[in-house]
C-alpha cells in the first residue's frame, strides 16, 4: 500500500500560566516520524529503522509536558538568546557594556535562568520542497524576546523551522532580527543514542561504542571554566581526534576535568555553506547519523551530568551524545571569533541537516 507524508497535531498538556501545548508529528513516506512540540520550540521524538528496519526513537525525550516546565538539561530544546557560555555574563558593544543573567558560577549559560528553552512558541505548519526538489513538510515557531530580556539589548523576534522529508533528512533552520545591537548565538540541544531509546524513564545504554567521524581539524582552546581563551588547537593525536572513525569511549577518561567531551570543534570549510560536520555510525544497529552545517562551530557533549534522577528521565552520563552547531562560545568577547553581533536591518539565518541512514553489519 502506497503511503504518504503526514502531519499530526495532538495535545501535549499545558503550561504553568495555562497556554496549550501541542505535539506535533511529521512521518515520511516510509513511516520514519519526528515530533516536535511548541515548548521551547523543542525536538521530540526522532524515530528511524535499524538494519532489520526495526523503528527506535533515537532522542532523549520526557514522556510528559511537565518535566519540560521545570529545570531539565536541554532535552531537544532551541537554546538562546545565546548558546553555550558567555565569560563573565558580560560583553560590549559599541562601547557599551552588558551585564547579562549570571546562571553557571560566574558566566552565563544558555542565554540564562529563563532561556528560550523555557518559553512557549507559536507555531505555523509550513510544505513545500526541500533543495532536490523533494517534498517536505514541517513546522515553523516563532518568538518575540523583548528588550532587556536576561540582560540582552534589543527585541529579538527568532524562528525555529524543523523540516523532514522522504530521505529521512531533518532541517532545523534558525533566523532572527533585532531592534537594537545585540549578540545572538542559536543551537537546538537534542541528546542522541543511535541504539535506540526506550520510552519512560531510563533505558539508554553507553554511547561509548558509538563510532564518530568529526569534519573538525581544530578544538577552541578553554580554561577551567570552559571559557575558550581565544585561540584554537590541532585536535590530531589528542583525544579530541576524529579525523578518522573512532569511538567516543576510547579517550574519553583522558578527559577527567569535564568527566568526558564538553568542546567546540572548528567545523572545516566556509561558515555560512552548508558542508559535512559530523558523521556518527552505531555499528550494533547499524543506523547512521550525518550533519551538515553552515554554523562555524561544533559542541560535543557527551551527556557527563545526566544524573539518573526524574530531571534527566532515568539517563546517566555518556547514555547520549549532543552536536550542538552553533558560533563559538564567548564570541561576543573575542573580535578574532566569527562575531555574533547582529544589528538591526541584518538577519541571522543558519541550517543544519541531520541526515539518518543504515549501513549494513
Amino acid at each position: 500500500m502506497q503511503r504518504f507524508m503526514s502531519l499530526v497535531t495532538t495535545p501535549f498538556g499545558q503550561t504553568k500560566d495555562g497556554k496549550p501545548v501541542q505535539k506535533i508529528t511529521l512521518t515520511n513516506s516510509h513511516g520514519h516520524r519526528v515530533s516536535v512540540m511548541n515548548w521551547g520550540a523543542s525536538l521530540l521524538e526522532v524515530e528511524v529503522p535499524d538494519r532489520d528496519g526495526k523503528l527506535a526513537n533515537v532522542n532523549m525525550v520526557f514522556d510528559s509536558i511537565d518535566r519540560y516546565l521545570d529545570s531539565h538539561p536541554g532535552f531537544g530544546s532551541s537554546i538562546g538568546r545565546f548558546c553555550n557560555r558567555i565569560g563573565l555574563a558580560k560583553f560590549e558593544i559599541d562601547g557599551e557594556t552588558y551585564q547579562v543573567t549570571v546562571n553557571h558560577g560566574k558566566h552565563c549559560l544558555h542565554g540564562g535562568k529563563v532561556n528560550f528553552s523555557h518559553k512557549w512558541w507559536d507555531a505555523d505548519l509550513i510544505s513545500g520542497k526541500d533543495a532536490n526538489g523533494n517534498p517536505e513538510i514541517g513546522v515553523r515557531y516563532s518568538l518575540v524576546s523583548p528588550d532587556g530580556d536576561e540582560g540582552f539589548p534589543g527585541e529579538v523576534t527568532v524562528t525555529a523551522e524543523y523540516r523532514w522529508n522522504d530521505a529521512s533528512e531533518l532541517t532545523i533552520e534558525f533566523t532572527a532580527t533585532t531592534t537594537k545591537p545585540t549578540h545572538v548565538n542559536l543551537t537546538n540541544h537534542s541528546y542522541w543514542n543511535l541504539a535506540g531509546i526506550a520510552p519512560g524513564d531510563g533505558g539508554a545504554s553507553s554511547i561509548h561504542d558509538h563510532v564518530a567521524l568529526l569534519h573538525c581539524n581544530e578544538t577552541l582552546d578553554v580554561d577551567e571554566d570552559l571559557i575558550p581563551t581565544g585561540t584554537t588547537s590541532s585536535v590530531e593525536g589528542t583525544p579530541f581526534d576524529f579525523l578518522h572513525p573512532e569511538t567516543f569511549g576510547k579517550r574519553i577518561d583522558q578527559l577527567p576535568a569535564t568527566k568526558g567531551y564538553d568542546h567546540c570543534y572548528v567545523v572545516a570549510g566556509e561558515p555560512g555553506k552548508l558542508r559535512p560536520a559530523a558523521r556518527v555510525v552505531d555499528p550494533k544497529s547499524g543506523r547512521t547519523f550525518e550533519i551538515e552545517t553552515t554554523q562555524p562551530g561544533m559542541q560535543l557533549y557527551t551527556a557527563n551530568h545526566l544524573g539518573g534522577n526524574a530531571s534527566s528521565a532515568g539517563h546517566r552520563s555518556h547514555e547520549a551524545f549532543c552536536l550542538e552547531t552553533q558560533h563559538y562560545p564567548d564570541a561576543c568577547n573575542h573580535p578574532n571569533f566569527k562575531s555574533t553581533l547582529l544589528r538591526p536591518g541584518d538577519k541571522l539565518k543558519e541550517t543544519t541537516v541531520h541526515r539518518f541512514g543504515v549501513e549494513a553489519g
